[in-house]
């Protein structure tokens, strides 16, 4: 098939590299010049594990092109995806300008029946917005459909690969037979194609996401209460998780969700309920949780330094908002690093792949290592913000002589307590006790 994915974002990148994998002719457009010419010298803008492989054997046979120009973009295209951004506005609502600014141009354009595919998480009723800016100007028939992402970033491409499910919300006939077609190579396995009604789609995607915030939320809350209750959230959390209705995912406590997808999926569905005069109280409390949650670690790191950190380097483990990836939007690591440095502490950072990103933030505000143990160089305490597994089983005696004092402020439970009990550390973590050495630390 012939297809088309306007924007190469971090959405439009995998479809287009996933779909031209399984012998789809497919053409990325982006009004980005530059990253256009990156990617046509073979330079991806994103890190997603795997995904270079499928990018480089694509573009080699001919299958993955890239252009500026939206009409040769889309020239002989059966099927179109609109992968544009949705930003938050101000009161959470999805902003839809860049989606229905792509629909208006489309409409003179198309010049034979295509399929108009809403990639884009969007709020209910976006498919029938965008089928009337194309009507506008349309001379030829055309269906729009909405067919929600479910990637996880550092797993897409196998998520794209090898979907749980498939969500594809439209009315035609003609449509589905055509998504069927499209979709067929993925799903051999048996996994479902579901099709639904476009705004139960659009509602779909906002109800997944939203729903598994407020798990991860939850078991936050109950590591809240653990640790004033003296109960193990681990312990709380195996229980749980081993009943079926339950399910093992999404309960690790932690500080907070952060990326691009649950905080700003989560405020456009309260703006929805909103918008519809519903009071969705579980979402409200989500959000409140999270905000709060994320920064959970600083007042331990302040306690234990008796409310004065200046003077103080503290080094933090992780960036991105999530490991194998170098996402850092709405990343816990970013409200840490800030409040540290107002507190008057010096932060020295390291990530795998987040660090650039961060860079282009926060400049020379803080400092940035080229490994781990460079980071931990007369620290006085390690913060860990991402569960990198590199993080996992670290040297600790090359970490002893490196650091100030044996101190570390864990907000994604990597370490055991009886290890960090065993080496004479002291060690907070989220809903679990805290850890406090029994000998004096270093001078």
């Amino acid at each position: 098939m012939k297809l088309a994915v306007v924007g190469t974002g971090y959405v439009g990148l995998v479809t287009g590299t996933c779909f031209a994998e399984t012998g789809n002719q497919v053409t990325c457009v982006d009004i980005d010049v530059r990253k256009v010419e990156k990617l046509n010298n073979g330079i991806i803008p994103i890190y997603e594990p795997g995904l270079d492989v499928l990018f480089n054997r694509n573009v080699e046979q001919g299958r993955l092109t890239f252009t500026t120009d939206l009409e040769e973009g889309i020239k002989g295209a059966e099927v179109i995806f609109l992968a544009l951004p949705t930003p938050p506005g101000e009161d959470g609502s999805a902003d839809l300008k860049y989606i229905l600014k792509v629909a208006s141009d489309l409409g003179p354009l198309l010049n034979q029946y295509a399929v108009i595919i809403d990639k884009s998480t969007v709020p209910v009723g976006t498919a029938e917005k965008v089928h009337a800016h194309i009507a506008d100007n349309a001379k030829v028939d055309f269906d729009v459909v909405s067919n929600p992402e479910f990637l996880r970033e550092g797993v897409a491409v196998e998520d794209f690969m090898k979907p749980d499910r498939v969500v594809i919300g439209t009315k035609s006939e003609r449509a589905k037979t055509v998504m069927n077609r499209l979709y067929a190579p993925l799903v051999r396995q048996g996994n479902p194609i579901i099709f639904m009604d476009e705004r139960s789609a659009e509602m779909t995607k906002y109800a997944a996401n939203a729903f598994l915030a407020t798990k991860i939320t939850f078991m936050n809350e109950i590591a809240n209460l653990c640790e004033r209750a003296g109960a193990n959230v681990d312990d709380i959390r195996r229980g749980i998780g081993t009943d079926s209705r339950i399910g093992k995912r999404f309960l690790f406590a932690g500080i907070g969700y952060g990326g691009s997808c649950f905080p700003k999926d989560v405020q456009a569905l309260a703006k929805t309920a909103k918008d519809f005069d519903y009071d969705f109280k579980v979402l409200k409390s989500v959000m409140e949780v999270n905000d709060s949650q994320k920064v959970k670690m600083l007042p331990y790191v302040m306690n234990h330094f008796g409310n004065d950190l200046k003077g103080k380097t503290i080094a933090v483990w992780g960036l991105a908002f999530k490991p194998y990836t170098d996402d850092i939007r709405e990343a816990p690591a970013l409200d840490n690093i800030r409040a540290l440095l107002e507190a008057g502490a010096k932060v020295t950072v390291y990530d795998p792949e987040a660090m650039e990103n961060v860079r282009n933030i926060m400049g020379n505000s803080i400092v940035y290592a080229h490994t781990q143990y460079a980071a931990l160089d007369d620290a006085d305490a390690l913060m860990i913000v991402t569960e990198w597994p590199l993080f996992r089983t670290p040297d600790f005696d090359k970490m002893n002589l490196l650091m100030k004092n044996q101190v570390i402020f864990d907000g994604r439970n990597v370490y055991e307590i009886d290890q960090m009990r065993e080496m004479n550390y002291t060690y907070y973590s989220v809903g679990r006790e805290a850890v406090l050495a029994p000998v004096e630390q270093k001078a």
